[in-house]
C-alpha cells in the first residue's frame, strides 16, 4: 500500500479508493495531484469541514502536490448532496466574500510553497465561461439521466413529493464532473480526494475523463478517486455541533476559547479517532498519548493534546498560549487575571445580565439588592442566606460572611472597565457587565 493510503487508512480517514491496484501503482511511481473541492456557502468552515482539509494535508505530507478548488462557480448552484430541501441561490458577490473568508484556513493548514506546494483555484474560472450548448454537448451527452437519478442525493429528492429537485440542482454533478476533467487536462491532476458522500460525483467525472482521453495512450492514467468515512462521534452526533452553535475553525465565528474547550472536554470514546483525525501526530506519539490517558484519564492527557495542537494550527501560538493562561486563572480563581480580549470569550456561555455603570458611583450596589438581580438567587432573603454562608465571590475572591451582607459593589471591582463577575459556591457564575 502506498505511504498516503497507509496513513489515511490507520488514521480511520480511508473509506473507499478507485482501481485499488492501479491506484497504488500510480500513487508508487511518484509525486501526484489531487484536489478537494470546498463548497462557499459561508466564509468560513467548521471542523467537520477540516476532515476534508486535513485529506489535502496528509496528501502534501506524503510528497504529493495538493488543489484546494473553491467552488466560485458551483456555489452558484448548489450540491444536493446530504440536503433534503432546494439551497437558498447565493449571489456572485455573497460566494466571492466567502472564497475570500475560507482561503485564510487553507493558508493555515497546506504549506504554498517549495517543490509540492498548494495551490488555490476557483471554478468559476472555468465554468463561468462555458455555454449552455457547449455543455450539453460536449458535458451532458456522457451522462445518463437513468443513472443520474439513481443516486442517492438525486433519489432522496426525487422520491419526496414535497421537496423534490430542480433541474438547477440535478446538473450540479456535470459541473463536479466537468471540475475533474479541467484539472486533469490544465494541471495533470489525477485524483479526487473527498468524502464519501461524493463518491458517485468522482465516478462520474473520472468517466467523463475517458471518455475525453479515448484516442490517447491506454497506459497514460485516468484518474482516481480516494475517500474518507462520514466521520461522527461515538455516540452518532455529528462533529463540531454544540448547544451554542457549530464550531468554527475562525476566530471571528469562534473563539480560539471555545475552539479549545470543546476539544478538551471531547469524551474519552471520542479523544481516539480525534488524536488520528485532528493531530499530525506520528502513529507512535498517538499510541503513546493513549496509553499515558488510559493509565490516568482524569488527567485527560489526550483532550489536552489535541485541544492544544488544534487551537495552535488554527489561530496560532500566541493565541494558544492566552487561552491556557486564562485557563489556569479561572481554575485557580484568578479570574481578574484574565486578559481582556479573553474574558468576554471566556465567560461567553454563562448567565448574564446588563446594569448601568452610574450605580457603581458613590457607595454603590448593595451585593445583596443585586444577586436577586442575576440567576444566582431568586430572593433577597436567599442572597442574604448565601452571603452569611460565604458561598459569595466577586472577581474570584470569597466574600468574608461577618462583612457580606454590608458589601457594595463599586467601579474599583470593574474588571478591564466593565465586568464583575459573581460566583455562588464552586461552579455558579454570572457575569455583570457595566455600561
Amino acid at each position: 500500500m502506498s505511504a498516503i493510503l497507509d496513513e489515511l487508512s490507520w488514521r480511520g480517514l480511508l473509506h473507499q479508493t478507485t482501481a485499488d491496484e492501479a491506484l497504488k501503482a500510480h500513487l508508487g511511481a511518484g509525486g501526484r495531484v489531487a484536489y478537494c473541492g470546498f463548497d462557499p456557502t459561508a466564509d468560513s468552515l467548521t471542523i467537520g469541514n477540516y476532515i476534508a482539509i486535513s485529506l489535502l494535508a496528509h496528501w502534501q505530507r506524503a510528497g504529493h502536490k495538493p488543489i484546494v478548488l473553491v467552488g466560485g462557480g458551483t456555489g452558484l448552484i448548489g450540491d444536493p448532496s446530504g440536503k433534503d430541501a432546494e439551497r437558498q441561490l447565493l449571489s456572485r458577490d455573497q460566494v466571492g466574500a466567502n472564497i475570500g473568508g475560507q482561503r485564510r484556513i487553507f493558508e493555515r493548514v497546506l504549506d504554498f510553497d517549495g517543490p509540492n506546494a498548494a495551490v488555490i483555484v476557483n471554478n468559476a474560472d472555468w465554468l463561468c465561461d462555458l455555454g449552455y450548448l457547449q455543455v450539453l454537448r460536449d458535458v451532458g451527452k456522457h451522462f445518463s439521466v437513468n443513472a443520474m437519478i439513481q443516486k442517492e442525493s438525486v433519489k432522496e429528492r426525487l422520491h419526496n413529493r414535497e421537496q423534490g429537485i430542480s433541474y438547477t440542482e440535478f446538473s450540479y454533478m456535470l459541473l463536479q464532473a466537468y471540475d475533474f476533467l479541467h484539472l486533469r487536462r490544465s494541471m495533470e491532476c489525477t485524483v479526487q480526494l473527498a468524502g464519501s458522500d461524493q463518491y458517485g460525483n468522482i465516478v462520474s467525472g473520472i468517466d467523463l475523463i475517458r471518455r475525453d482521453m479515448v484516442e490517447q495512450d491506454e497506459s497514460e492514467p485516468r484518474g482516481f478517486g480516494i475517500t474518507s468515512p462520514l466521520v461522527t462521534k461515538a455516540d452518532g452526533g455529528k462533529i463540531g455541533k454544540t448547544e451554542s452553535g457549530a464550531i468554527w475553525l475562525t476566530a471571528d465565528r469562534t473563539s480560539p476559547w471555545s475552539m479549545y474547550q470543546y476539544f478538551l472536554n471531547c469524551t474519552d470514546a471520542d479523544a481516539s479517532s480525534f488524536l488520528r483525525w485532528y493531530t499530525f501526530r506520528s502513529r507512535e506519539e498517538v499510541e503513546a498519548i493513549e496509553q499515558a490517558h488510559a493509565q490516568a484519564p482524569h488527567q485527560r492527557e489526550a483532550q489536552r493534546t489535541i485541544a492544544r495542537d488544534m487551537t495552535a494550527l488554527m489561530h496560532g501560538a500566541d493565541a494558544l498560549a492566552g487561552v491556557e493562561r486564562a485557563a489556569e486563572a479561572l481554575f485557580g480563581g484568578d479570574v481578574a487575571g484574565i486578559e481582556a480580549d479573553m474574558l468576554d470569550d471566556v465567560f461567553a456561555d454563562v448567565p448574564s445580565t446588563d446594569h448601568s455603570a452610574s450605580q457603581l458611583q458613590g457607595e454603590g450596589v448593595s451585593l445583596a439588592e443585586l444577586l436577586p438581580e442575576t440567576s444566582l438567587a431568586q430572593s433577597r432573603r436567599e442572597a442574604r442566606e448565601f452571603l452569611r454562608n460565604g458561598s459569595v465571590s466577586v472577581n474570584g475572591c470569597k466574600i468574608a460572611s461577618d462583612e457580606a451582607e454590608q458589601r457594595h459593589l463599586s467601579t474599583a471591582d470593574l474588571l478591564h472597565g466593565r465586568t464583575i463577575l459573581l460566583k455562588r459556591g464552586k461552579k455558579a457564575w454570572h457575569a455583570t457587565r457595566w455600561g
